[in-house]
């Protein structure tokens, strides 16, 4: 798809109009099929235009909102946990291995914190965890 802004000839009026390709434009064109939509002459010829080129400063605002927003889902997600769950801290392997061998219903779940190797032996035990991403209270 192009868009061209096209100007006629009779009136001075420009608009802006899509087309297939600069091939379907002539091919139109050739077929009285372009029109103002002014006073409806057929004189129309396309004007240049310049291409939208993103700046590097349009860019990093797009990346910094985008940041922004994945924060803000990711702190909403947290309150949720911490509303939800019950934290555990440094026990978390434990008492997960409570929960799972001993049969405990719970009527939170729970949160903390374990390595990487601790979630590995805990999902070879059939222990289902999932690791989510936590960003502390004090950063922006």
């Amino acid at each position: 798809m192009i868009k061209y802004q096209l100007k006629c000839k009779n009136c001075n009026n420009t608009f802006d109009s899509w087309f297939a390709s600069s091939k379907e434009f002539e091919k139109l064109k050739k077929m009285n099929l372009i029109n103002c939509n002014t006073c409806n002459s057929l004189n129309i010829e396309k004007s240049i235009m310049a291409p939208r080129i993103s700046s590097s400063l349009n860019l990093n605002k797009q990346k910094s909102y985008k940041t922004n927003e994945v924060k803000s889902k990711i702190k909403e997600f947290q309150n949720y946990i911490k509303s939800n769950f019950d934290y555990v801290g440094e026990n978390f392997s434990y008492e997960a291995r409570s929960i799972h061998y001993e049969n405990k219903k719970s009527k939170k779940g729970i949160y903390g914190k374990a390595s990487k190797e601790d979630i590995k032996e805990l999902k070879d035990e059939g222990i289902e965890t999932t690791v989510i991403p936590w960003i502390k209270d004090r950063e922006n």
